[in-house]
């Protein structure tokens, strides 16, 4: 992978606690997917960062070889890799998410 590229992700990361990696912005979701992480993460009052990847495929590319995921959205919470959707509304569901966005809140 790009040096560049890994140096970016990773800065991203580190700079924001809550961040998505997504097609669209959280004002304007361009699939179905990431409306969904959207949706999901307004239900909470917390503050999160978006990246829009649809305009950007060195960088989508590069985000899914970084977290050996092969779908977007994705999502990290302090520095950690959540997940996808799947695991993202599994997570919610079950009432996880709620517990790491918890421990996030009061860290």
């Amino acid at each position: 992978m790009n040096k560049d590229l890994n140096l970016s992700i990773e800065t991203l990361i580190q700079q924001h606690s809550i961040i998505l990696f997504m097609k669209g912005d959280k004002y304007s979701p361009k699939c179905n997917f990431s409306k969904q992480a959207i949706d999901i993460l307004d239900k909470f009052n917390i503050e999160y960062y978006t990246i829009n990847l649809l305009n950007d495929n060195p960088l989508r590319d590069a985000i899914k070889i970084y977290s050996q995921w092969p779908t977007i959205p994705q999502l990290y919470i302090n520095q950690k890799f959540i997940g996808g959707i799947d695991i993202i509304n599994h997570l919610y569901k079950t009432f996880k998410l709620h517990e790491i966005l918890e421990v996030h809140i009061n860290s």
